[in-house]
């Protein structure tokens, strides 16, 4: 018989000591505050008592039948010719998180954007085909399931919300126990990107992972507080800066999750979507892209644009360019813009679309 331990119990015990080692950094990130301001350092001894109890008793739950079976690997290709390959490439590869008892997979939205072709690889090493449950462009989250049933146990929604700076995390990818990394939160903050995308509470973590796509953001507990969406270099704010991941907070998909399973997108009407990419510079936004066929495109915007106002009012930041946009209507509304072109100031009207429309094929879920 052979004397190496099965790789189930090697992940069990590659997690246990994670899990030990987050409890090690829990106080080393979460306790200096109170330590400088002078309060006990030890709890009494009956409380650190049962503190190692809970320790003992978390850390058992977190072996590798519940979570690592729950981490998968998501396959996708694009369909022919498809818009988003660009941007996003034809074959793309991430981590998917099985979060319901009959295979619902949660992984980041831009992996089965037009896809045509889904697979999900288990943690047996199991091929299996999937298909698109739902898509949420607001959010950057999307759904797969698998057509054979999954036989694991769905990892547990955290809430996100109570997520503190200096609170230590770990981020698990379809790669297994030995490419886990222990990173602790730096910042929780607005995120916007120029594919007309914002996030209210981002998470930002560091040290970086490498494998980030739809890895799964997990506490201590075990439980799912955000997916991998990307790789940073300014994940701390203020005097200097670390590179990190930002996650999408789990608690942005929870008003969204029903809808998405029931009909494959949010309830309500779509917000506008415009098909330009701006960034900010110097204190403007410039037009860095514009997708070909797009409404701007349509419109008459143009690479090199400068963005000076929507509706009449300035904006500077995509902050204030997406809220203005949003808040002129739905998906259909024509959104007024003023850009310089050259040495040109122009008065523009955009017919916005649904994003989901540009795809090609139109998605249907």
């Amino acid at each position: 018989m052979s004397s190496h331990p099965s790789c189930a119990t090697r992940g069990s015990l590659r997690l246990l000591a994670l899990s030990a080692a987050l409890y090690c950094l829990f106080p080393l990130f979460a306790s200096a505050p109170a330590a400088a301001a002078g309060d006990p350092v030890a709890p009494p001894p009956a409380a650190r008592t049962e503190a190692a109890r809970q320790a003992d008793d978390d850390a058992q739950t977190l072996d590798a039948g519940r979570l690592f079976d729950a981490i998968v690997k998501v396959q996708t290709r694009a369909v022919p010719e498809a818009r988003s390959a660009a941007t996003l490439g034809a074959q793309r590869e991430g981590t998917g998180i099985v979060i319901g008892e009959d295979g619902l997979i949660l992984t980041i939205g831009y992996l089965i954007v037009e896809a045509d072709d889904v697979k999900i690889v288990d943690s047996r090493g199991r091929t299996l085909p999937g298909k698109i449950v739902g898509y949420d462009h607001a959010t950057g989250l999307g759904l797969v399931r698998t057509i054979a049933p999954l036989d694991v146990r769905p990892v547990p929604l955290g809430d996100s919300g109570k997520l503190a700076e200096r609170e230590p995390v770990m981020i698990v990818n379809h790669g297994g126990p030995d490419d886990v990394t222990l990173a602790y939160v730096v910042s929780r903050r607005l995120f916007t990107a120029n594919w007309e995308y914002m996030l209210e509470q981002a998470i930002f973590t560091a040290p970086p992972s490498l494998n980030w796509s739809g890895a799964a953001l997990v506490d201590r507990d075990g439980k799912l507080l955000g997916v991998g969406s990307l790789i940073v270099r300014d994940a701390t704010v203020g005097d200097y800066e670390l590179p990190g991941n930002m996650f999408v907070p789990i608690d942005a998909l929870k008003p969204v999750l029903a809808d998405m399973v029931r009909s494959g997108h949010r309830a309500g009407p779509a917000r506008p979507w415009l098909g330009v990419a701006a960034d900010e510079r110097q204190g403007r936004l410039f037009v860095t892209r514009v997708s070909p066929d797009g409404p701007g495109d349509k419109a008459g915007i143009k690479a090199g644009d400068i963005i000076l106002a929507v509706g009449g009012t300035g904006v500077r930041t995509q902050e204030d360019f997406y809220r203005k946009v949003w808040a002129a209507g739905g998906a259909g509304a024509q959104i007024p813009l003023r850009v310089l072109q050259g040495v040109d100031v122009r008065e523009v009207s955009v017919r916005s679309i649904d994003r989901v429309e540009y795809f090609k094929p139109q998605t249907t879920f």
